[in-house]
């Protein structure tokens, strides 16, 4: 289970910082930054984890219980399937990470990025840790973050765009996504430049300027 350890090592202020939706074939790419208080509740620590081990009503109520808790400092940021098209995944990755920095209240002195690529452009040190939602509290709330903000995201455009299931399969390509695209074609939110939905394109559309 994750813990303070490599906060501590660090010492100071440390941001632990994860993303959600780098595989999907529709929707933006998320990442969150939170800097946990040390005294954290024993209760609410113990219940953080990789959001992909948690259920979906157990990451709400992680998430909620977060937002509540009184010194935390937490950042949300994306990238648009527009700059992944332009840029390519793990650069909009790094956007999307960057502007979660942002959006913190302070500056920290150290960002644990989870994961083993160190994205360029911090605002501060950072440090790359493998894994590091199921080692790092600060990881694995960050991780929480980005999940279920990505995943109200897609909820919400699900609203707008029915028949693809963005609200059950967050965009991945699951079966029911596949047979809404079969049925209603790609959408602006749809990542024209991977590989089944470029198939599904007539030639040069996927170089189409996105219309929202």
């Amino acid at each position: 289970m994750p813990d303070f350890a490599i906060e501590r090592d660090c010492g100071g202020r440390v941001a632990g910082i994860d993303e959600a939706g780098r595989g999907p074939w529709a929707g933006p790419v998320v990442a969150a930054a939170v800097i946990l208080p040390a005294d954290l509740p024993n209760g609410l620590a113990d219940g953080l984890d990789d959001s992909k081990k948690l259920s979906a009503a157990r990451r709400e109520h992680l998430f909620d219980a977060l937002i509540s808790c009184a010194g935390i400092d937490y950042g949300v940021g994306a990238a648009s399937v527009a700059e992944i098209e332009r840029d390519n995944i793990l650069a909009a990755t790094y956007t999307a990470m960057r502007r979660a920095l942002h959006a913190l209240d302070t500056v920290p002195d150290t960002a644990l990025i989870d994961g083993n690529r160190l994205p360029p452009g911090l605002p501060c040190p950072g440090r790359t840790v493998i894994k590091g939602d199921s080692l790092s509290l600060s990881i694995a709330a960050a991780s929480i973050f980005a999940k279920v903000t990505r995943d109200r995201i897609m909820t919400s455009l699900s609203a707008r765009y029915p028949g693809y299931h963005w609200e059950r399969n967050a965009g991945y390509g699951t079966k029911q996504h596949q047979e809404g695209l079969k049925a209603l074609g790609v959408t602006c939110h749809h990542r024209r430049t991977y590989a089944p939905i470029a198939k599904m394109l007539s030639p040069g559309e996927s170089d189409k300027p996105y219309v929202a």
